[in-house]
């Protein structure tokens, strides 16, 4: 018995943990064309707090405020959430937020532009908004009826230990072309949340195109 209730906080942060992600995902579908950055979620006494990140947030609130009606109520029904406050902050740096940069990139690409060329563009938007370091992977048969990915790199992004956890962002998405399915991944490694402490060992330049580091399947792409 003493177990059960031992584990039973346990079990709701557990429950809690994947409500967040599974709403993340439903917010990231919801507001593709919002260019949706991420979601901070509180909790209080009131309920839940949502600020929602996005690049264009006249999208989300629509018109006298039925976005945002909108979305709380899809929440409510979804997630079984109750008294849900939502507000939109804009991304002052859309170039610096790797989930934007993704969509960005998978829009590209569906659109019919080269990924070298993709990729080499979104790694000089990322760098000229003052980013530390960037990465940007894109596998899928690139070449060749076997899977490939490839690699873009400019800049430092720290691979592991406290800095990396701290100053590197992450995000993911796919994109389905003729080819088949393509997945993205970008880090970003930001100046500001890195300790002063910290020195720079190498400095990697953005590629031009057609440059890139091409690996092929079951090499690991981290």
């Amino acid at each position: 018995m003493s177990e059960q209730i031992e584990r039973s906080p346990v079990k709701k942060i557990l429950s809690k943990q994947l409500t967040y992600v599974g709403l993340d995902e439903f917010l990231e579908r919801e507001l593709k064309d919002a260019g949706y950055g991420g979601v901070e979620i509180s909790e209080g006494p009131l309920g839940v707090r949502l600020t929602l990140y996005v690049t264009r947030p006249g999208l989300v609130i629509g018109r006298r405020g039925v976005g945002i009606k909108d979305i709380s109520d899809k929440l409510v029904h979804r997630f079984g959430l109750s008294n849900v406050q939502i507000s939109v902050a804009e991304i002052e740096v859309p170039e610096t937020n790797p989930r934007v940069i993704c969509e960005r990139i998978a829009s590209s690409m569906q659109k019919g532009t080269p990924f070298r060329r993709t990729a080499v563009w979104a790694l000089n938007q990322i760098m000229g908004a003052g980013a530390l370091g960037a990465e940007i992977i894109i596998s899928g048969k690139i070449r060749s009826e076997r899977a490939h990915y490839q690699k873009f790199v400019a800049g430092v992004v720290p691979k592991s230990g406290e800095v990396a956890r701290v100053a590197v962002l992450k995000g993911t998405t796919s994109v389905l072309l003729k080819a088949g399915l393509f997945g993205v991944k970008v880090k970003i490694a930001l100046k500001s949340r890195m300790s002063p402490e910290y020195k720079l060992k190498e400095v990697a330049e953005p590629p031009k195109e057609g440059e890139g580091v091409e690996k092929a399947e079951g090499e690991g792409a981290s």
